[in-house]
């Protein structure tokens, strides 16, 4: 491997060079396309991402969303075991290898030796191009689903996969991830069904013997009551010419929103509470949403909190609460 360093900013200049050569509005007609019926009903043997210039496209659409969703879930790990560092890493439906640079960079002074599972060749043939010289990581044609048998790992990320899987082929990934791996990772769409495949997902992952390290405080039951609302985060994208050509606008960046839960069969810190909306900053106060131990609940801290109020103030959607030094 060479010098260059997995990051947000060196996966866009990768990814940059996938579109040369590649009409603009070509890319943007298979991206919108690809949107349409990729993480939808499509089976996982019958993949749609065809040809280069199909994964190309929709590699540069979506692979810097997954990855700084991926690295947010990452970053809510390794404050709950900061000591931990993970030495093999399976990524299932890896695809192009979004999560697996996204798991390089978090652990950039030690990262794991990665296998990236998808059954779409040409996704995997993509991956491994790009990820030359950059990720410690061979790429393996599987079909994803009930019959995948995992080797020993330390850790396992799914991101933005169990959509593509019908309900017994979820469990039963979930399940062999939870067999294989110390600890697992699955990252979903911010969206309420997204927020269902992942509570579904925890409750096997408690079954199976893990601990929650995040995003929730607790290993009980979710306190949110079914259909009225949705445990999900945000992350903020830097937006591509190829993001602001399919999707409008003049806006520099977009927020990704997502859902996830991250396991572990080792000790853990989780967060005393997770802030689960954007801070509302108001005058002299700042409105934090939480989910604590006793379930949800609402914090106002105020310029009499002294220190506290500067850390509210500078508190982001998805951090821990109170603050470590604090807390």
């Amino acid at each position: 491997m060479n010098a260059s360093a997995p990051s947000a900013d060196s996966l866009r200049a990768a990814l940059a060079g996938l579109l040369d050569g590649l009409p603009p509005n070509r890319a943007a007609q298979a991206v919108e396309r690809l949107i349409a019926n990729y993480r939808g009903t499509t089976p996982t043997d019958a993949p749609v991402l065809r040809d280069r210039s199909d994964v190309a496209a929709y590699a540069a659409y979506r692979m810097p969303a997954t990855f700084e969703a991926v690295r947010g879930t990452l970053d809510a790990l390794r404050e709950a075991a900061p000591d931990w560092a993970p030495r093999t890493h399976t990524d299932v439906g890896g695809g192009t290898g979004a999560a697996s640079w996204a798991v390089a960079e978090a652990w950039a002074e030690g990262p794991p030796r990665t296998t990236v599972l998808d059954w779409a060749e040409p996704a995997l043939a993509l991956g491994r191009e790009l990820a030359e010289g950059v990720l410690d990581a061979e790429w393996r044609r599987e079909r994803i689903g009930s019959a995948l048998s995992l080797a020993d790992t330390d850790l396992v990320t799914v991101s933005y996969v169990l959509k593509e899987l019908t309900e017994a082929d979820r469990a039963a990934l979930v399940t062999e991830a939870a067999r294989a791996a110390r600890a697992v990772v699955i990252v979903e769409p911010g969206t309420p069904d997204g927020y269902e495949r992942i509570i579904a997902a925890r409750t096997l992952l408690i079954d199976a013997g893990f601990t929650v390290a995040a995003p929730c405080p607790h290993g009980g039951a979710c306190p949110i009551v079914p259909g009225t609302d949705w445990c999900h985060f945000s992350a903020r994208v830097s937006r591509s010419s190829l993001h602001r050509k399919v999707k409008g606008g003049s806006l520099p960046y977009e927020d990704e929103k997502y859902a996830y839960v991250a396991a572990v069969r080792f000790p853990v810190a989780p967060a005393a509470s997770r802030i689960t909306r954007r801070p509302q900053i108001r005058k002299g106060q700042v409105l934090l949403e939480l989910c604590g131990p006793g379930g949800l609940g609402r914090a106002t801290v105020t310029k009499r909190h002294g220190p506290l109020y500067k850390q509210a103030r500078d508190a982001e959607w998805g951090d821990s609460w109170p603050p470590e030094e604090t807390s």
